[in-house]
């Protein structure tokens, strides 16, 4: 598989709860949808990138911006399902790894994507990246935790603080998933077509579905601390900031 085309696939959905009209947020001159394309092009772990979203506004943008906007179902009930959506058009199919780059993450370190395809390419289901999180953010619900086995796969992903450190004496790691996931088309399809888990539901967590099916979940760990993404209007205000200082990711 190393070699094979890579297909990166950004879902931008217009309706998302805590930020209405996420992907058209302007962000130091540009919508959120483009930072975020322009970083996962930057990665160089992609062939192609295309934005896959219900809102013709949404795809406009993309390609006022160099990129595919393709127009989806508005009824997905998740990122992933308007991902299978694109990877399934026939001009597709000769793509053997896909990426979901998840439409709210314009500071998505290239490490994290290209760490992403390497666990699938060494023969993960999912193929997914982590970042060293500071104890001091990891009480918040907004920032997801993911945590690790020996071998770098996940054994659970919560928005509570995991693990919990019962003896303040024992040094913790906390590790923050980051949103990216790769899969080959038939993991995919299989993510897919599992029925809902109890902790998915609860956590509000779609990754705790393949991992509660026994799918393996690769994790590419990070050695610095990632930028967090767009979640809440105070993310969208410190993203404003770092982008207009830094003029870019």
């Amino acid at each position: 598989m190393p070699g094979a085309r890579v297909l990166g696939v950004i879902p931008a959905r217009m309706g998302a709860e805590r930020l209405p009209g996420k992907p058209l947020r302007q962000l130091a001159g540009k919508p959120l949808v483009e930072w975020v394309a322009l970083n996962a092009r930057r990665s160089g772990a992609l062939d192609t990138v295309v934005v896959a979203t219900e809102a013709r506004e949404v795809a406009e943008a993309a390609e006022r911006a160099g990129f595919r906007g393709i127009l989806t179902l508005a009824s997905h009930p998740s990122g992933t399902s308007r991902v299978a959506e694109v990877a399934g058009l026939p001009e597709f199919s000769g793509y053997a790894v896909v990426v979901n780059v998840q439409g709210d993450e314009p500071f998505l370190p290239a490490e994290a994507i290209r760490g992403a395809v390497r666990a699938v390419e060494r023969g993960a289901d999912v193929g997914t990246a982590a970042a060293p999180l500071d104890a001091s953010a990891a009480g918040s619900p907004n920032v997801v935790k993911v945590v690790l086995g020996e071998d770098s796969r996940a054994l659970y992903f919560s928005r509570s603080v995991v693990p919990y450190a019962r003896d303040a004496a024992v040094p913790v790691r906390y590790w923050q998933h980051l949103g990216v996931y790769a899969f080959r088309p038939e993991a995919l399809a299989r993510w897919l077509a599992l029925e809902p888990t109890e902790p998915e539901l609860a956590e509000k967590l779609e990754q705790l579905r393949p991992l509660g099916h026994g799918m393996t979940i690769g994790v590419a760990r990070l050695e610095a601390a990632a930028l967090p993404g767009i979640d809440t209007e105070e993310d969208a205000k410190r993203a404003e900031t770092y982008l207009r200082t830094r003029g870019g990711p």
